[in-house]
């Protein structure tokens, strides 16, 4: 669940300048996702906000989980079997175990990758992780920003406009309203495609529920507690749309954690009340 925050001209300019100062007292979506993968760089306001979105939906750590491997199998598909080889990871959250780079570059050094993300912290922990490594930045922006983030230096830089690329917006777009005065999650996703080359790829999945309560309760919930940061719990039939006139992967599109799994060992979600679903499309 990576941060989706108002830019409102922050920091962009990797290597240079502190990013702005990390709020403390509202609780980030890239935090909580970060407790929930066992991380340390969240703060008490953060895992009391885990705590209490734990009682709605307990499922939500085994899901987190279950999200990370998804992100994980995803990446390796891509640059192992369609020979990708340049990944734009928005919403990318904070650095944990086997990121996108890492997946990457285990099949070719020279793969490049560049994350977004709004939150100051990602941007702070991102730079100290990449700072040898030439081949991968991140850039502390709105993933809405869809022409300030492709006219940025450095992803002018790494990302060939003419070669395949992978863009991803993997358990971010519910973060993104509907009503965004820059478009919703569809728009955002239409935008990107109008940007990358015939042969590129789209990874898309996002929290839905079957159930109103439940969507109506965590949606309450996370715009309240992350102060108005947050879009939405959809259903499934919504998510789907965003594939509308594209090349969907097989094994389609569903709960992800069947696709293309590769073992049994996935994380028990004791309960059904919402699951991530989506999958990956190429545009034709």
């Amino acid at each position: 669940m990576p941060d989706e925050r108002t830019a409102g001209g922050g920091d962009r300019v990797v290597g240079g300048a502190a990013p702005e100062s990390v709020d403390v007292n509202t609780p980030s979506v890239a935090r909580m996702y970060d407790h929930y993968l066992g991380g340390k760089d969240n703060y008490e306001v953060d895992r009391l906000a885990v705590a209490e979105l734990d009682k709605v939906v307990p499922s939500t750590r085994p899901l987190a989980l279950n999200n990370r491997s998804f992100l994980r199998r995803v990446v390796d598909v891509l640059a192992r079997e369609y020979g990708v080889r340049q990944f734009l990871d928005h919403g990318s959250g904070l650095p944990t175990q086997d990121n996108v780079h890492q997946v990457a570059q285990r099949v070719d050094p020279e793969a490049r990758v560049v994350y977004v993300d709004n939150d100051p912290i990602v941007l702070a922990h991102g730079r100290a992780l990449l700072e040898e490594n030439t081949n991968t930045a991140v850039l502390q922006a709105d993933m809405r920003d869809t022409d300030g983030i492709f006219g940025h230096p450095e992803v002018e830089r790494l990302i060939d406009p003419a070669q395949p690329v992978a863009a991803l917006f993997v358990s971010a777009m519910h973060c993104i309203p509907d009503d965004s005065e820059r478009g919703g999650p569809a728009e955002v996703l239409g935008r990107v495609l109008e940007r990358v080359p015939s042969g590129s790829f789209v990874v898309v999945n996002q929290l839905v529920s079957p159930h109103r309560e439940i969507r109506d309760s965590v949606t309450s919930f996370m715009d309240e507690s992350t102060g108005g940061q947050w879009g939405r719990v959809r259903e499934a039939h919504e998510v789907a749309r965003y594939f509308d006139g594209l090349d969907v992967l097989e094994p389609g599109l569903g709960w992800i954690n069947d696709w293309r799994r590769d073992s049994d060992l996935i994380h028990k979600e004791p309960t059904d009340e919402w699951y991530e679903f989506g999958g990956v499309a190429r545009k034709p």
